[in-house]
Order: C-alpha cells, then structure tokens, then sequence
C-alpha cells in the first residue's frame, strides 16, 4: 500500500477530470484519504476546449519533508466507443508536468474495469470491478489495456480472450454473454511521479492537456438545461442567434476532490473560455466576472469546492 497525491483526471458529458486529493493504490485501484500535512495553497486553473491549464501551490505544514505519489487519473473509456468522440491520443501526447518550472516525466499505468450484465445489458448502476490483472494473466500486454484509448475498435478482438480466461473473477462477470458477443470493458490511464514537499516550503506543480471533448448536433434546452444552469440571459441569447438547435459541446471537470486537503483552498481562481462565435453556459453559486468578450472568471478565497464543473459550448449560427 503506498499513499498518493491524486491531481485531477478529465471528461466528456459522462467523463470527468478531477481535482488534486490524496489516497493510495492497491491492485483494486484508487482510494481517496486526506492528507493532513499538505495544504493547498492556491489553485489557478484555466479551462478551454483546445487545453486545460492548471497552477497548484502546495504547502508543506510540518516541520519534515514529506514524499509522496503523486497520481493523475484519466477517465476509464470504454471498448464500445463509436467514431471519432475525443481525441484521445492527442490527450495522451499532449500531457505534461513542471514542479518548480522542471519537467517531470510521469511514468503510465493502465488498469483495466468490467461491470456485470443484468437481464442481458451491461448493470450500469453496478460497481465497476477492476480486472487489470486477472487480464495480466489471461495474456493482455500494456499495449492490449491500452486500446480502449488508443483504438476503441480494435479492442473488440479480445472478446474471445476475456470470454475464455479461467480467472473465477472473469468467468462470474462473462456470466451472460455469448462466444460471439462484445465484451464490455474499460480502460483507465494513470500517470505517477515521486515528489517530495519540503518542510514549511511551497512546492508549484503544473500540468497541461487537451481535454476530451463531447457534444452533438443539436442542442435541446429542455434536456440539458439544469446540468448546464441555462438561464434567461442563455436563452435570450439561443433565440437571439436562432440557435437552439445548434451543435454544441460539452465537457467536465472534478473540482470536489479539491476539498480533501488540509485546509480550504487559500486562493483559488478559474477562468473559462468559448470561441468568439459560441455562447456558453455552467453551473456556479458564486460571483462570475466577464474579464474579455471570451473569458469568464470565478475567484473565491478559503474555497471548499462542493460542486464538480459542466460547460456547454453553443454554436451560433451565422
């Protein structure tokens, strides 16, 4: 068992990137604990559909130096994928970290998750159950775990390896299925890297993606409206334009986790952008500031995140 940092994982309408908290990890996945000596500092984050940019200031309140895994999840995708949703490799290849202004090279793991089936359909309300090395042992390699990001399609072609691994773990969750049926599974990538918090020091991390970006071809108000917080001035705007029935998109990020540290988050800012031609549209309880004609910006002290982030993004039309 080895305590952890967790920093934040990403989303799509269902996906979701998270925020900094603390935990360990087992062969059954992630855990989430707080961390009683490491207080989050200031938080400055700054999201967009082309990128995710995150400033963290970390502060040691002991009087040692404390090393810990730090971890930063990605959201499980899974093997039913159509199409082109998300651009998933450019996620993986656009990842990146500094702590101190250096760049750290996180090391990557790949777990691997099923649900059971239910009447015939995949139990979506069940818990998902981590099968990361029980796959291991049937003969997935890294690579194999892995293409549910990399090539979602290609992943289909291991229906017929899951179905006739021995592990009990397997046989109980194939329970249902037949020899010629997709087997539902998915994959998750964690990053880690060692890091060490001076004592009474501050420690900046930084890191940086493209984050996975869903939406569809029309916009319904009436089906998305209490996830997105539309309100008039939103849909004034939707009729104004003629668009409410437009493409959009949407994404997510975790903020909650962002409670699990030693105290509330000191400083803690964050600014959204949508394109000149879009209107967007999130949930906030607090004060939003329109800093450009693009940029929106929340800044709250001792902040105790209590709510995760959706966005939507609408097209207007010309």
């Amino acid at each position: 068992m080895k305590r952890i940092i967790l920093l934040s994982g990403l989303c799509c309408s269902t996906l979701a990137l998270a925020n900094d908290s603390t935990g360990y990890v087992s062969t059954g996945g992630i855990e989430y604990l707080k961390n009683k000596n490491i207080a989050m500092q200031s938080e400055d984050l700054f999201i967009s559909k082309k990128i995710i940019k995150v400033d963290y200031q970390f502060k040691n309140l002991s009087k040692q130096d404390v090393t810990e895994t730090i971890l930063f999840p990605l959201p499980q995708l899974d093997n039913y994928r159509d199409g082109d949703f998300a651009h998933t490799e450019e996620l993986l290849k656009s990842f990146k970290v500094q702590v101190d202004g250096k760049t750290v090279v996180p090391q990557m793991h790949v777990r691997a998750f099923m649900k059971p089936l239910k009447n015939g359909e995949v139990d979506e309300r069940a818990k998902e159950i981590d099968v990361t090395e029980e796959f291991k042992h049937c003969g997935f390699s890294e690579k194999d775990l892995l293409t549910p990001w990399m090539d979602a399609y290609e992943s289909k072609f291991f229906s017929s390896k899951i179905f006739n691994c021995k592990m009990p773990k397997i046989q109980k969750l194939v329970q249902g299925y037949t020899t010629d049926q997709e087997i539902y599974w998915t994959g998750q990538v964690i990053y880690s890297w060692k890091q060490t918090f001076k004592a009474n020091s501050v420690t900046q991390v930084k890191h940086q993606y493209k984050p996975l970006v869903g939406g569809s071809v029309a916009l319904y108000e009436d089906e998305y409206n209490q996830q997105y917080c539309m309100d008039a001035n939103f849909k004034k705007g939707l009729k104004k334009a003629q668009s409410e029935n437009s493409s959009f998109s949407a994404l997510g990020y975790i903020l909650t986790t962002g409670a699990n540290w030693a105290k509330p988050i000191e400083n803690f800012k964050l600014t959204i952008e949508r394109d000149p031609k879009e209107l967007v549209s999130f949930c906030w309880k607090g004060k939003v500031s329109k800093i450009s004609p693009t940029q929106f910006q929340m800044v709250e002290k001792n902040f105790v995140p209590k709510q995760d982030l959706d966005i939507i993004y609408v097209n207007l039309r010309n």
